[in-house]
């Protein structure tokens, strides 16, 4: 039992450690979407290792890897779009009331 909770102990800890990033560190669009990246890969890796360990099929596994693949586009795109339009990523110089 106890090889089956360390098993599990890492994934946690890293969506833990993903989590904290994304709230501590919002000055940068790249640092909160890094934050979110890991957090999936995370979170995948927690997915996967408890449908291993169940004995079921992990083909779902890869529908949320496709989905995770296509968030990460996205934010990139939003990204790039930005920082056309604004010069830089930092949260501080939008101005919503201007959009």
């Amino acid at each position: 039992m106890l090889t089956l909770m360390s098993y599990y102990f890492v994934p946690i800890l890293s969506v833990l450690c993903g989590l904290w990033v994304f709230c501590s560190k919002r000055k940068h669009l790249l640092n909160t979407l890094l934050s979110l990246e890991y957090i999936m890969l995370s979170v995948f890796w927690l997915m996967v290792l408890s449908l291993s360990l169940m004995g079921q099929e992990i083909f779902f596994s890869l529908f949320f890897l496709t989905f995770a693949a296509c968030e990460g586009a996205l934010g990139l795109a939003l990204l790039v779009s930005i920082v056309r339009s604004h010069g830089n990523d930092r949260f501080g110089n939008f101005n919503l009331l201007q959009c």
